[in-house]
């Protein structure tokens, strides 16, 4: 998929070595994605779908507008207040496994509220396949969306 022109884009990226349809069902089945992401999810991804996202430890619930879904390639959503769009791409490697890339345009804020949600949502990527490859590749679940921000040293 063509990446948009919306600038200031968030940009994360990583190599799982697994297979595209196994990487992809993990982004798209939420009985998968929480074990490296959000800890509750209302429904699969499908297009033209509204289901919400929840990170419980956090009290967080975020709506998703699926916009786009081509089967084992791409993901398009709608997310967060402001809406920002997020785009999921991923694209197998003979041989080595899928690079997954996430794009995440369309943000509204300005300045120094800028600066914090870009900073906000590529650590948050990153952080996502971080857990999505150590997850997919060897079964682990690291943890890693509730240790990012423990309630006894940080609020965010």
């Amino acid at each position: 998929m063509e990446q948009q022109s919306n600038i200031p884009a968030v940009t994360a990226q990583m190599l799982i070595r697994q297979p595209a349809r196994t990487v992809y069902k993990a982004f798209i089945d939420p009985d998968i994605t929480r074990n490296f992401w959000f800890t509750k999810g209302s429904g699969m991804l499908k297009k033209g779908q509204h289901i919400t996202w929840e990170w419980e430890m956090y009290g967080i619930a975020i709506a998703v507008f699926v916009e786009e879904i081509i089967e084992d390639r791409f993901i398009q959503i709608r997310w967060d207040e402001p809406s920002t769009t997020v785009q999921f791409e991923f694209c197998e490697i003979a041989g080595l496994g899928t690079y997954v890339e996430i794009t995440n345009t369309g943000f509204q804020q300005q300045n120094a509220e800028l600066w914090k949600a870009i900073n906000n949502n590529a650590g948050g990527f990153t952080t996502v396949l971080d857990g999505a490859k150590a997850y997919l590749e060897h079964g682990i679940e690291l943890n890693l969306i509730a240790d990012k921000f423990p309630p006894q040293v940080t609020s965010h």
